[in-house]
Formats: C-alpha cells, structure tokens, sequence
C-alpha cells in the first residue's frame, strides 16, 4: 500500500513532481506532480538507482530555466536585460518579485525527495535490491540536499532546516534557522555523501558514465563550503585531497567545454543534465535562448534576453582565448554553429547591422546554435541538450589557490601559484613568474572571466566584505550603450534576497529572526 501526502499541505515546498532528464533520455521518469509516495516499494537496484535521476536535472528546471541568470548574471553586473529582471541591475528588487519564488520552490522539491530518500528508502526496498545500491543512492540524496541548501543560503540567507517532511506537513509554520546552522548542516550533508558515494577516476572521454556524482564530487564541494565560511585550511586540505586524487582534470581545450558532443567530461564535477529530445518544457537547456540571439536557435520567436554587460567585456586581456567562447562580437566566426539557416556562422556587422545594438556584444557561453547533428534536437520551446555546470575542476583549482591565500592580500606560495598558473595557461595567458605574486585581485578577476555566465560571480561578490563588493559594482558600467555609462550602488542588504512574498504570507515566521538548529 502507497500512502500519498497532497503537496499542497506541505505549503512552502510544493513542487515535489519526481521530474528527471539528462543529456539522455534513460534519464526520463516522471511520476505524478501532485503528490509523492512515502511508501514506495523498490524491487530491483535499477527502481532506486533511478530515484535519484530528477535531481540530476529536470527538478532543477524552475530555478535554471530563466531565474538562475536572473539572480547571477544580472544582479553581478555580467549581464543587463531590458526584462526579465532589470530590478535586479538596478537592485529594486521587492519581494513580491516573481523571480524570487521558482528557485525557492526548486530547492526546496529538491529537499523534500531527498529527505524522503534518506528517511524511507532502505525501508522500501526488498531484499533483492543490492545494500551497496541503496547506500550510493542515500548518499546521492545527501548531496543534492546540500545544493539546495547551498543555493538557498547565498540566495535568501537564513532558511528552515527541514530533514522531516511528514512533520512539516503536520506543523507547515517553521522558523527559519540561522545561516551558520545552514552551512553547518550543509557541511554534513557533505560529509555524510563522501563517506558513502563511489569512488572513481572520470573517463577522459566523455560520456554518460561521467554523469553520477561521487566521492570527489563531494568533496570537492566541501572545498567550497569550507572557503565559503572561510575555514581556510580545511578548504585548502580538501581541495589538495581531490586535486591529488587524479579524478577530474582540466579539458584541454575552453572552448570543448561547450559543446554538446563534451557532456559530462573529466572536467565535470557535477552538471544539470538536460535533453531536447524529451520535448517536455524545462526538459532542454534554455541557455540557447536566453543568451543566443534568435538566429542562433530553433523553435523559439525571441533569444538574447540578457546580453554582456560592456563592464565584464572589459574584464577579458587582449589573447584570452575564453573571450571569444564567452561573448561574440563582429568579427567572430564560428565554423561549427549553425546560424540563420547556415553551418559555419560568421556574426557579420553588414549582414546583421542591429542585433549587437546594446552592448555590442551576445552570449557566446552555452550557446550551441541551431540543431545539427552534433547539438541533438531542440524541443518545443527550443531547449537543447548540452549540460550546465554546477561545479568543474577550474574552479576547484582557483578554490585552491584562494585557500591557500587564507585572506592574505597576496601570496608567493608555489602551490597556490600552480593551481592559478593551470587555468591561465589553459586560457592563453601569461602565467605568474617564480618572483611575481598572486594577489586576491588577479584572482578574483580570473574567477570572473573564468566563470562568467555561468552564474558564480554574484556569489564570489557576496563572499567579499560588504563594502568592497560595494565598491567593486558602484563602479560598473550597467547601461545599454544607448543609454551611456550608468551605476549603480547597491546596500548592505541587497546581497540576501527577500523571501518570496507568497511564502512568507503562508509562513509568517519567515519574517521572524532566525533560531537555532537542533541538530539530531
């Protein structure tokens, strides 16, 4: 017997469909949306393997189909738009916003099955179900719970802690707890999911055996974590664990990195996983149509809703080879992207006279173009199937350096120059001498062209003190080049998003001040 909770008892966190996808369509499963079952029974390793799968990607979708550029892109000054959030360049954003309330919805669906995992799994399944199996996927669940609470954290600060969802079913109005309990439960999370993953080296061919998380990928995650807090040793210890670990290594080539025929490479430490073959909304990548121009995609009657601001422009050197895989200006040709109708796009000022008008320039990054046979099919809405980052090993090696900087303003340390030295070798650049310093500036810098567009800048400004980050935005170019240079400063506050309003109307005690977490 199935006993099934109505989500919308659970008030804050309705979205718990078990929607999935991948790059490949083994990765479809697609139970009811309305409500899940917390009495599941699972027969065979591939039924709870499988449990997993939505988490991969399609959970994620409400948050990254539109939302997730939003709060990065925009609010960091990589990217302006004429909609779909300019509040956020202008730091207007109120919490009524609809921006403000997909991700939230999305992490916390994503927290409800895991839990529902943790809790009822090994209960649920027979013996014939392999204990190794049920153990991976537990841990699986332990790791997308801590994504979540990750994303959660940097985005809306204090949040409640829920590891129950019948309880939270029965008593919806909980308080929020307090943002050090947060990342310490993140971190166990963490912890919990590198003692009980798989281990493995990555194939450095790329394919679907790259796609499962594993013992690197959360440690390499708790890296982060730790820099994040700013437990400098511990991030600098767990970083060198995984880096001396041979698990993931830099691809070769930047511009490899997005292409479709690259999914899930060494360099992946964990990715969203997305196909156009589904057909479903949310199924695809919509990175196509939200940064490419509507030449560049099918089945779509707009594109390039957020375009590079000219402030990040300036952030590329003369030689960066990431630049042109980043954005596109005239000039730019692209042989293996199809545009307008032709394989081998060159973005030509006298064919296309208008389409670079506010800023001069396009989002390159993840943007595949029209369907060919390397891309794969678009779906409907003109979603395609190339992956987005969450985590890769360029940013575990800067994560590295900056560890081993510990907040210094400078460092000479070789170790921390070679991780540096490793991603700015691979860009095309110079790279530090024996005698010259990495200094936090040059690295902050690199993160930034490094990752841009792929929404880690907004929360590298909000690990800065308050007022350097302010200083560092109030001195962007956010305006169109119509418009001339604009700027804007933001507050202390505008760094934690407000609660979405419709959540805090169902929940008052979200407004209250944050408490302790009991932890079991």
């Amino acid at each position: 017997m199935k006993k099934y909770i109505n989500i919308k008892t659970l008030v804050l966190f309705l979205t718990l469909g078990l929607a999935t996808t991948s790059c490949s369509e083994d990765f479809l499963d697609r139970p009811s949306e309305d409500s899940y079952s917390s009495d599941q029974f699972y027969n065979t390793d591939e039924q709870v393997a499988r449990t997993t799968y939505g988490m991969y990607g399609a959970m994620w979708a409400p948050y990254y189909t539109k939302n997730f550029y939003a709060l990065s892109e925009l609010s960091s000054g990589n990217c302006l738009a004429y909609a779909d959030g300019p509040e956020l360049i202008q730091f207007k954003l109120t919490s009524d916003s609809p921006i403000l309330l997909d991700p939230w919805r999305a992490c916390f669906a994503i927290i409800a099955q895991a839990n529902n995992l943790i809790n009822n799994i090994e209960k649920n399944a027979t013996a014939e179900v392999n204990k190794a199996v049920i153990k991976n996927t537990i841990a699986e669940a332990h790791f997308f719970r801590s994504i979540a609470y990750f994303y959660l954290v940097r985005l809306y600060g204090p949040v409640p802690i829920i590891e129950d969802n019948l309880a939270l079913a029965k008593d919806p109005m909980v308080n929020t707890n307090r943002i050090e309990d947060v990342y310490t439960f993140i971190e166990n999370d963490l912890k919990f999911a590198a003692a009980n993953l798989k281990s493995k080296i990555r194939s450095r061919t790329p394919g679907s055996e790259n796609i499962f998380v594993t013992q690197g990928s959360a440690e390499a995650f708790l890296a982060k974590v730790y820099l994040y807090e700013k437990k400098y040793a511990d991030s600098k210890l767990m970083a060198e664990k995984v880096i001396n670990s041979g698990e993931f290594g830099l691809l070769p080539n930047f511009a490899d990195l997005f292409l479709t025929s690259k999914n899930n490479n060494e360099e992946s430490i964990y990715s969203w996983q997305w196909s156009g073959a589904i057909n479903t909304y949310g199924g695809g990548n919509f990175s196509n149509i939200q940064y490419g121009l509507d030449i560049l995609n099918d089945n779509a009657s707009y594109g390039a809703t957020y375009v590079p601001s000219n402030d990040v422009q300036d952030a590329f050197e003369i030689g960066d080879l990431r630049r042109k895989e980043s954005f596109m200006i005239y000039g730019d040709s692209y042989p293996n992207i199809k545009g307008d109708g032709v394989v081998g796009f060159v973005m030509d000022k006298t064919k296309y006279p208008d389409v670079l008008a506010n800023t001069g320039a396009a989002v390159k990054k993840y943007v595949v173009g029209q369907v060919t046979s390397e891309t794969g099919p678009a779906d409907g809405w003109g979603g395609m199937n190339n992956c987005n980052y969450i985590m890769r090993y360029a940013d575990l090696l800067l994560i590295h350096a900056e560890a081993t900087m510990a907040g210094a303003d400078e460092t000479t340390n070789a170790a921390a120059k070679e991780s540096y030295n490793k991603v700015r070798l691979r860009a095309g650049l110079a790279t530090l001498g024996n005698n010259v310093p990495l200094t936090k500036a040059a690295l902050f810098r690199e993160r930034r062209v490094e990752f841009a567009f792929e929404g880690e800048f907004w929360f590298d400004l909000g690990r800065l003190p308050r007022q350097e980050a302010i200083n560092i935005i109030s001195q962007q170019d956010r305006g169109f080049d119509s418009q001339g240079v604009i700027h804007y400063t933001p507050t202390p506050t505008d760094f934690i998003y407000p609660k979405p309003d419709v959540e805090v109307r169902k929940n008052p005690k979200l407004k209250e001040a944050p408490v302790p977490y009991t932890f079991k």
